[in-house]
């Protein structure tokens, strides 16, 4: 029931710049997600993004896509069916080069045929109830552990933010803080990041 560093994957979806001024509390959002990536980084866990048509939205915050190893570019409200079990797997589309790449392949909800090595996969992002909720569904349906950082979500409203929390929950993904996963990740005060980690919480 605890979050393994050497099974996770990070997903941050959809922190686009013309998105995030109308985010509810998008600074606080903003900041913990890059928390989040930052802690990933120092335990070396692999950290992906997605953006949403970022011709019309933009580019996520180029801090927090400086920390994905890459990006997916994605027209679906989820970012499943446009590629995002393939970049899981570790089977690099040949299009994707580097930090912020962007990459276009259909997966489709159940393609995976076997777990990847890294089955735990932390979401967090926007809008909550729409892209981050249709992304995380499948990749539920696909069979993979679905871990949703909830201090790094945000909604337009709080009403939406919470309504996604709650079915995110009954349909068995589980409902974490920035905090928590970095606790669960290290396990123990004397881990080689507890320093640095310390410092990016505090």
């Amino acid at each position: 029931m605890l979050l393994d560093a050497k099974h996770s994957q990070v997903v941050l979806v959809d922190y686009q710049t013309k998105l995030m001024p109308v985010m509810h509390e998008a600074d606080f959002v903003v900041a913990n997600a890059l928390r989040l990536a930052k802690i990933a980084q120092l335990m070396q866990v692999p950290v992906w993004g997605t953006e949403q048509i970022p011709e019309k939205l933009g580019h996520n915050e180029p801090e927090l896509r400086e920390l994905c190893l890459k990006t997916l570019t994605k027209t679906h409200f989820s970012g499943v069916p446009d590629g995002l079990l393939t970049l899981l797997q570790g089977t690099a589309h040949p299009a994707v080069n580097g930090p912020g790449s962007a990459v276009c392949q259909q997966d489709g909800p159940m393609a995976l045929q076997t777990l990847p090595e890294r089955a735990s996969i932390v979401v967090a992002g926007c809008e909550t109830h729409i892209c981050l909720l249709q992304t995380a569904l499948d990749l539920l349906t696909a069979g993979l552990e679905v871990w949703v950082v909830t201090d790094a979500c945000s909604s337009r409203t709080e009403r939406n933010r919470d309504a996604a929390f709650d079915r995110l929950a009954a349909a068995g993904a589980e409902l974490v803080t920035t905090e928590m996963v970095a606790f669960e990740w290290m396990r123990d005060c004397q881990h080689a990041a507890f320093r640095n980690v310390q410092r990016l919480i505090k």
